[in-house]
């Protein structure tokens, strides 16, 4: 069974507009490791980032502790 983009929430919302801007943002994981660096793509339970230091990131969002704008 697929699950699908709920494209109405504020969070989806909000990832949408980063991904489009190419804002730079930071996400500390729970593990806290420090990511800097833009948003690519997201799905219902992953995003992708395009990180400062040339890496292409496929991160569960559950392992986020926060994300923020820079």
């Amino acid at each position: 069974m697929a699950v699908e983009l709920q494209s109405g929430l504020p969070s989806v919302h909000q990832f949408q507009s980063l991904i489009r801007e190419k804002q730079q943002i930071e996400i500390k994981l729970v593990t806290n490791d420090v990511i800097t660096g833009t948003l690519r793509w997201q799905d219902p339970q992953c995003f992708c980032v395009d990180s400062n230091e040339g890496q292409t990131l496929v991160l569960w969002q559950q392992t986020v502790a926060y994300l923020k704008l820079l």
